[in-house]
């Protein structure tokens, strides 16, 4: 297929640039403000391994985004890291002209084993989620699945290899709220740039509520306090973390906003669901499914001009609807750990 970097634009004006692939709706965590061991209990059913996309299937679409502009792919789950032979599907997606970068979003508990043949196979940036440094807090969050020392292991394994590592917080207000300044004091001198994330409405069944969030402006105060920060300039468009200095250094720390500050205007993500359905948005409450049009036979071009109408059809803006709007689906959002983060 020839490679077509010219823009599909939404109805909006937004390009596509960013493909976020579910690799499985497995996890080995139950965090709270995603998976709840009250609602995903042992009884829970996951996809069959024959609903998930093939490593060939996630490919061939790949390299189809690629030809409608997608210059970056970020590999998520559930744990990506739980789907066997994933540095196989990582070694094949660096072949395909366009892709300029691929990422992985994983909880930290299978780094360390995995890291090096992560990075054989041409992995360079890991986003890894780490809710606090004090263990009690971070089992608590996550059902009691996994300690603070196995993910720092995984992280520092995943460091000393080359790989570049950010963490990712996300901050719930009278859960870990407390650990914003032991985490920035830990990871400023690590090389680890890390990034605060305010508690979304994403899925139906983390009990969100507005009066759980810490705000950007917050975050900020609280950083100013003890060790002042200072913006920095986006490094392109459609960045989701508003970039940060620590005052006098060029150590980075950022803060995610999608509540209080949304950045839906400059949004430039479509997401794979783990079973092949193509999501516009994260709080999405339907997708396309491009999975049975590959199994019925539909030709790549044929592919590639429907999720172009898809994508140039495209008006999400749920975020920036949120206390507005009057439509949006309240109980019917697509749950995080199908569609990734």
């Amino acid at each position: 297929m020839t490679v077509n970097n010219s823009k599909s634009l939404d109805s909006i004006n937004r390009p596509l640039r960013d493909l976020r692939i579910s690799v499985t709706d497995r996890c080995n965590f139950r965090c709270r403000y995603c998976m709840p061991e009250e609602i995903f209990d042992k009884n829970f059913q996951f996809m069959p391994n024959e609903k998930l996309l093939s490593f060939d299937e996630i490919t061939r679409l790949a390299r189809i985004f690629a030809s409608l502009g997608i210059e970056k792919i970020r590999l998520s789950g559930g744990e990506p890291l739980l789907r066997k032979d994933l540095p196989k599907l990582i070694r094949v997606l660096n072949e395909i002209d366009g892709i300029s970068d691929i990422a992985l979003t994983t909880n930290g508990s299978l780094l360390s084993h995995f890291a090096k043949d992560l990075k054989e196979a041409g992995l360079k940036r890991i986003n890894v989620s780490l809710d606090s440094l004090d263990n009690e807090t971070f089992r608590r969050m996550n059902g009691g699945r996994c300690d603070v020392g196995t993910v720092l292991e995984g992280i520092e394994a995943a460091a000393n290899i080359g790989m570049e590592i950010k963490v990712n917080m996300v901050v719930q207000k009278g859960v870990n709220d407390q650990d914003i300044l032991p985490m920035a004091r830990y990871f400023r001198n690590t090389g680890h740039v890390l990034r605060f994330i305010e508690f979304m409405d994403v899925g139906n069944s983390n009990g969100w509520d507005l009066r759980h969030v810490v705000s950007k402006r917050e975050i900020i105060d609280l950083l100013n306090d003890e060790m002042p920060i200072e913006p920095v300039p986006p490094k392109y468009f459609g960045e989701v973390a508003s970039r940060f200095y620590y005052r006098g250094t060029n150590k980075e720390i950022g803060i995610i906003s999608s509540v209080t500050e949304s950045f839906c205007s400059s949004c430039t993500r479509a997401r794979l669901s783990a079973n092949g359905h193509l999501y516009t948005c994260l709080f999405a409450t339907n997708g396309t499914d491009l999975q049975g049009l590959i199994r019925s036979g539909t030709r790549d071009e044929e592919l590639r001009l429907f999720i172009q109408e898809v994508w140039g059809s495209r008006f999400d803006r749920y975020s920036d609807e949120r206390f507005y709007a009057t439509n949006i689906p309240k109980h019917q959002k697509i749950e995080m750990h199908y569609i990734g983060g």
